[in-house]
């Protein structure tokens, strides 16, 4: 059933990135990065607009040299989704993919430079209204808080978070979003929760350098999880050593199990035992790819027996509960007559969770389905 999340978020300044809306109750936005080479305009409009499709309401770009920040012009001219440039060291080039339309520039306290250098990237983003954001990563603190601390630590990451919002203070703006990334999971929330305690401004999350699909995935629901729990976070990235076109995905799942915005279809299913009068591996993973293109929030069961099928049944949209030889259907928590033959099931649930869908969507206000 659709049900709202219990999850008080933490209030926070508004900004919009491009035509999205972040912080002050927005949606949290997911978003991912190409890791195509910027300068290949065409395998990086292709990977935006394959990261669009599944969803993502945000997409950074690494701009490295001003051939990228050339290459940046072009892509930007073949998509629609708003993108932020990811700008280190070189602060020239922030200036320049402000002149080809950036809808957020992304600054690294630790390489950015010098506080003129800073300025004259805020003064650009001020007049040509382009948010930024503050990213604080464990990995490239500046070397003067390395020699204070030593090692990456959540008040490190604090420091160096807190003294550029200060000089953004200092300059009069306020259109900007701050992260403190690690690969650490305790590092990464206890900044983060230090953080959130210092600032109104939204709040960009991420675990950095999580790892490979299975392990970053863990990695990023645990971190993320602790924080969203605790209503920290306006926008979030997962970052995988894999297609990001899977960050996508793993970011809505987690989000989806908090309750806190819903795409498409959650699945409920066993993990299945000698009990199962179907196979439910199988079919979940069939029924997973070939209803990717729903985004209506529902919830589906699929059980293969009667020892939990029906009570998981009574809280879904859909619920399927094993038989022999045919499987129990229910429709918003009611038995049906109809029952699905265990030989066909993946054809028979798929007609009829589209159908269920589009009865969804119609009992669901527009805006909320972007929630």
């Amino acid at each position: 059933m659709y049900n709202e999340s219990p999850i008080i978020r933490r209030k926070s300044s508004r900004i919009y990135v491009g035509n999205v809306p972040i912080g002050d109750g927005a949606p949290i936005a997911v978003q991912s990065m190409t890791n195509t080479r910027t300068t290949d305009v065409e395998a990086t409009v292709a990977q935006i607009k394959a990261l669009e499709n599944v969803g993502a309401d945000i997409v950074r770009v690494s701009v490295p040299t001003m051939d990228a920040a050339e290459a940046f012009k072009l892509i930007k001219q073949q998509t629609s989704i708003p993108l932020i440039a990811d700008i280190h060291f070189d602060y020239r080039i922030a200036l320049k993919v402000a002149e080809y339309g950036v809808d957020c520039l992304r600054i690294n306290p630790g390489n950015i430079g010098n506080e003129e250098r800073i300025r004259s990237v805020v003064e650009c983003a001020r007049d040509m209204n382009i948010p930024i954001r503050i990213g604080v990563n464990g990995g490239s603190l500046e070397k003067d808080l390395m020699d204070k601390y030593k090692e990456p630590t959540p008040e490190a990451l604090l420091e160096s978070a807190m003294r550029h919002v200060d000089i953004l203070d200092r300059l009069n703006f306020d259109q900007f979003k701050v992260s403190v990334k690690a690969s650490d999971v305790f590092l990464a929330v206890e900044s983060y929760r230090l953080l959130a305690k210092q600032i109104v401004q939204p709040l960009h999350l991420g675990i950095t350098e999580a790892g490979g699909a299975r392990a970053g995935s863990v990695k990023s629901a645990v971190g993320l999880g602790m924080l969203l729990a605790d209503g920290i976070g306006d926008t979030l990235r997962i970052s995988l050593a894999a297609d990001p076109v899977e960050e996508i995905k793993v970011g809505f799942d987690i989000l989806k199990s908090l309750r806190i915005r819903s795409r498409g279809i959650n699945f409920i299913a066993c993990p299945s035992c000698s009990r199962q009068e179907f196979d439910v591996i199988s079919t979940v993973n069939e029924l997973e790819q070939r209803l990717e293109d729903i985004v209506t929030p529902m919830d589906v069961s699929i059980i293969g027996c009667v020892v939990n099928g029906p009570g998981e049944a009574l809280v879904s949209d859909i619920g399927l509960t094993g038989g022999n030889r045919m499987s129990g259907y229910y429709d918003d928590g009611v038995r049906q007559k109809e029952r699905f033959d265990n030989t066909n099931i993946v054809d028979s649930l798929e007609a009829k969770i589209r159908a269920k869908a589009a009865i969804v969507a119609g009992r669901i206000p527009a805006q909320d389905l972007n929630k």
